[in-house]
Formats: structure tokens, sequence, C-alpha cells
């Protein structure tokens, strides 16, 4: 076998039907690159929307709870004034509210500390009937 060099080898002409199917397929090659390159386009744009229009966090500087405020990134600093004496014999929690419950001068009380307004909001006696 002889080996041509490409520039000296000259292409033949196709016959029609040949033509016909080598259009075809070039139309067919355009076509699927411009349905892929808008398909790519889409999708960029998709993401550049999400990526603008992305909640923004909320700001971290107070946590909100039942009714009161607490700083988010320190604990909250109260201190509880029971009056002196006053035997702790259990305590309970409900949303911003602490119960004390306990014995004063012998009289069983119960004090309820806020933390929203930060004081004492009640002073009841258990009496026995």
């Amino acid at each position: 076998m002889a080996h041509l060099e490409p520039e000296t080898q000259e292409e033949e002409p196709l016959d029609p039907v040949m033509e016909a199917v080598r259009r075809k397929m070039v139309r067919l090659q355009v076509v699927s690159g411009g349905i892929m390159f808008i398909s790519l386009m889409a999708v960029l744009l998709a993401v550049v929307y999400k990526v603008r229009n992305a909640p923004q966090p909320a700001p971290t500087s107070l946590a909100t709870g039942a009714g009161f405020a607490v700083p988010a990134d320190q604990p909250l600093a109260v201190t509880a004034r029971l009056p002196t004496g006053f035997e702790i014999r259990s305590v309970s929690q409900s949303g911003s509210q602490i119960l004390f419950y306990g014995v004063l001068a012998g009289v069983q009380k119960v004090m309820i500390f806020d933390l929203s307004v930060g004081r004492i909001v009640a002073d009841v006696t258990v009496a026995d009937r």
C-alpha cells in the first residue's frame, strides 16, 4: 500500500444521498449544541439568582423566648433577692418565672421570681386549713 500525503489527497464528492445525510447530521449537531448552551445558561442563571436572593441570617444579638429577651452571646445575669432567713425547700421553673418553695420564720411560703421584670412578683403564704 502506498501512503499518500494529506495535502496531495483529494476528496471525492459525495453522492447526493450521502450529502443530504451529512447536512442533516450537521444541522442536528448545531441544534443539540444550542440546546446544551441554553440549558447551561439557565442553570447558571438559577444559581446566581439563588445566591443573590438567599435569606439573610437573623441577627444573633437577642434570642426571644417566653416574653423576655436573652442575649445570645452571653447568659442572662439576674439576682433574685429572697428575704433574709428564707430556707429554700424546692425550686421550679416555667417560662420566664422561677418558683421558690420554702420556709420563712416557721411559715411555709412560695416566692415567684419573674426573669422578664427581674424581681419577685408574688409572695404567697401557704397555710393549713
